[in-house]
């Protein structure tokens, strides 16, 4: 599997601004889509504004997994001793705290081990 780009830790950290306010708009478009009926005129432009913050995410070299939009999950892709995986963020989440296995998914999330600053 190719990926964009690979993610650091410390730069997927550093994107979380920018993603959080993506991810918002994700959510709250995603929100305003399913108060329409789906016949109404507007779903279609809001699902192409739906699929405009999708593409600014991957464009970034991470990408949206919340299916349900309901609490919105991004992966970045990175390596960790050697493997890659994703650094997984949820938009619930203070910072970015977890990674999986590819193949593992959100249910395999492990706890992102932080080294400590320099004294």
């Amino acid at each position: 599997m190719e990926f964009r780009r690979m993610f650091t830790p410390e730069e997927a950290e550093r994107s979380l601004p920018l993603v959080r306010r993506i991810v918002a708009d994700v959510l709250s478009t995603a929100s305003r889509i399913r108060e329409l009926e789906p016949e109404d005129p507007r779903s279609q432009s809001l699902g192409t504004e739906l699929d405009g913050y999708l593409g600014e995410l991957e464009e970034m070299g991470c990408y949206f997994k919340d299916w349900s939009y309901s609490v919105g999950l991004v992966d970045f892709p990175a390596v960790i001793d050697g493997e890659t995986v994703f650094l997984c963020w949820r938009s619930d989440e203070k910072e970015l705290g977890f990674y999986h296995r590819i193949e593992d998914g959100f249910q395999g999330r492990r706890p992102l081990a932080r080294t400590a600053a320099p004294d």
